[in-house]
């Protein structure tokens, strides 16, 4: 099967130029709409689906984000590959603002999102101890080089809540916990991709060193978006160049991740549940 990459774009990142036959469509969902309308498109052959993380014009925060929303619409889509793009600050020196950094974990500091699709009724427990598709990462790597970025092959991303950016004090200590960029919106996006068995990678951009380096001092807006015009560019030319790359096998198991995942007895599913999680899980349900 051909595949369908799906792109969600964040901070800066609004659309994709160059598709053809391109079109944005409602996208309604279970879980209510997304975070906008879907943009559908060809770009060298291959079918891509567009989503602004934030909406365009940023008009969601990042705890406002539906985001069981968007992987859904993602999922009816027909997506079987998703890319998510966002903006990071970095807590390595050698991780400098205009780099590009493909995240293979994440530290979950969020509260209060809804994580999951499944609830009471129907429960299920995924792994999410290898939480990108490593195939796919593989290719975001190899498109960012040509689109001229420089590429730090895996990170750990901390989600923080937002949307304030870190006190001192917390950036030192997520250096201290190992971790290499920080964000606001990758969890429970990743999760959910999971779930939806959808081969999913992360490529955090880059803008600043957050609160914690001394020759930079605190986070200003303004160094952000400068650095962020120049990332959005690269993105840009990173999506355009991801045709061709992504496909082929993957024995990462991402496109199974919810076998033996279910754990509430067929008989005892609620229905209503039932129903709501076929366009995620009716492969297993």
């Amino acid at each position: 099967m051909a595949p369908v990459i799906g792109i969600i774009g964040g901070s800066g990142l609004y659309a994709v130029e160059g598709l053809r036959d391109a079109a944005w469509h409602d996208a309604p969902t279970p879980w209510g709409a997304p975070s906008d309308r879907l943009l559908h498109g060809t770009l060298e052959g291959t079918r891509m689906v567009f989503l602004p993380r934030h909406g365009r014009g940023h008009v969601h925060t990042p705890t406002s984000v539906p985001y069981r929303a968007n992987v859904a619409a993602m999922k009816a889509a027909g997506v079987t590959h998703l890319v998510s793009v966002s903006a990071t600050g970095s807590f390595r020196e050698e991780m400098a603002p205009g780099d590009f950094v493909i995240v293979d974990q994440f530290i979950d500091r969020t509260r209060g999102r809804e994580g999951s699709f499944f609830g009471p009724g129907l429960v299920a427990h995924v792994s999410l101890a290898h939480p990108v598709c490593p195939h796919l990462s593989t290719a975001c790597a190899q498109a960012a080089r040509r689109a001229g970025a420089r590429v730090h092959e895996g990170g750990t991303y901390l989600a923080m809540e937002g949307p304030q950016f870190s006190t001192l004090a917390e950036s030192q200590l997520y250096r201290s916990w190992g971790c290499d960029v920080i964000g606001m919106t990758n969890m429970p996006e990743a999760r959910l991709a999971r779930e939806a068995e959808l081969h999913y990678a992360s490529v955090a951009m880059v803008t600043d060193y957050d609160s914690w380096h001394p020759d930079h001092g605190a986070v200003q807006i303004t160094e952000i978006i400068e650095t962020l015009q120049g990332n959005v560019a690269r993105a840009a030319a990173m999506v355009a160049a991801l045709p061709g790359l992504v496909g082929g096998g993957c024995d990462a198991g991402c496109d199974r991740a919810l076998d033996h995942a279910v754990m509430t007895a067929p008989e005892a599913r609620a229905p209503g549940m039932v129903d709501r999680l076929r366009p995620i899980a009716g492969r297993v349900l």
